[in-house]
């Protein structure tokens, strides 16, 4: 009798975790709806087939450019880029409570502190919400309640400098992330070439005693992702098309290597935008636009450099986002000017993101946040 209820046990189990591994995952989508989007988008995503289906969408909501949800789990914020007459400041933080069927409900929202606020960040322990205005220059940190709603800004501090290109007339500040310990964070500025570094201490950014580090003039960082397990940075550079590998020597960061994210013989203009690291640390992942591609890296694993392995089309126009899949077995891409998300499975011999046929059209799709 009793190995009878064992093996009822382990077929209960067995069909348990089946019945969990084909549960549709939530998929949040940030857009512009000054392109034709709604708001925020939500989409259901099987794990197993690849397929992205759309749910809902939340509208009246401003140019959502960027999302980020808690570790916990129960609360989205977002950037919105409001026009002039709503919001003379430049735009706002929004925070909103994650309900049990993935609806959002508005908390509240607190102003940017600067234009086109482009990207936003949650500490490892949900405390505090950092985020970056392009317009602006500026990066700024918010305290967050018990309740998930968002404090003004504790700490606010504009970028100055300038780079040699157009582009560079002025500070931008384009991303902003929490070390893993949430001790530091770190911002790309688009306008200055660098990489800011910050000591997060009593609800304040404090400048780092390695202030930044200094990329190549005409660079443009944009985005950039933290290796899981080294103290190595990967930095996409949006105007030189570059991907700048930085790492710890001493007590300094440094950049110990320079690569290109297209092939060589393009020659058309290109600008790239987002970039990630494999969970297991072994690729890294970057978007053209213009080559409307995704550059494929492998990580040397001793001294953390990379080397381009292929370059795969998007099959869509201005790949701007992109999110692995949590089980990292697909990447998701947004192409933003052909309006369609496309999903590729990632071949585990290799890493190179394959074609699943799946695809979802939306308007202006800018940022993907698997819940």
């Amino acid at each position: 009798m009793q190995k009878f209820v064992i093996l009822a046990m382990l077929v209960a189990a067995v069909i348990s975790g089946s019945a969990q591994k084909n549960q549709p995952q939530k998929i949040y989508i940030g857009t512009f709806t000054s392109e034709g989007a709604e708001g925020i988008y939500l989409c259901d995503f099987n794990n197993s087939s690849g397929e992205i289906s759309l749910v809902s969408s939340f509208k009246g909501i401003d140019n959502p450019s960027f999302l980020k949800i808690s570790p916990d789990k129960q609360n989205l914020y977002a950037v919105t880029r409001p026009p002039a007459a709503i919001e003379a400041s430049g735009g706002y933080v929004n925070a909103y409570r994650i309900e049990k069927n993935g609806n959002i409900r508005f908390i509240n929202k607190q102003i940017s502190n600067g234009d086109d606020p482009c990207h936003v960040d949650v500490s490892p322990d949900g405390k505090y919400i950092a985020i970056a205005t392009y317009g602006g220059g500026s990066t700024s940190l918010y305290r967050v309640s018990e309740s998930g709603s968002l404090e003004p800004a504790s700490s606010i501090i504009f970028n100055k400098g300038a780079g040699p290109t157009p582009r560079q007339r002025a500070p931008h500040a384009h991303s902003i992330k929490f070390s893993k310990d949430g001790k530091q964070a770190f911002s790309a500025d688009l306008g200055t070439d660098q990489l800011n570094i910050f000591n997060v201490k009593k609800d304040r950014l404090i400048p780092a005693r390695q202030k930044y580090v200094e990329l190549a003039p005409g660079a443009g960082p944009r985005h950039f992702s933290l290796h899981p397990e080294t103290n190595a940075i990967y930095v996409i550079n949006e105007l030189n098309s570059t991907v700048s590998v930085l790492d710890k020597r001493g007590n300094s960061r440094e950049v110990i290597q320079v690569v290109s994210t297209i092939p060589n013989g393009f020659s058309g203009e290109n600008y790239c935008a987002d970039i990630h690291v494999s969970a297991d640390g072994k690729y890294v992942y970057g978007t053209n636009r213009g080559h409307n591609s995704i550059a494929v890296f492998t990580v040397d694993p001793m001294s953390q450099k990379l080397e381009l392995l292929k370059t795969v089309s998007t099959r869509g126009e201005w790949p701007r986002n992109f999110t692995l899949s949590p089980d990292g077995r697909f990447l998701l891409v947004s192409n933003q000017r052909s309006n369609n998300i496309v999903v590729f499975k990632i071949n585990p011999e290799n890493g190179i993101p394959e074609f699943t046929g799946n695809e979802l059209h939306i308007p202006a799709p800018v940022c993907l946040e698997f819940f």
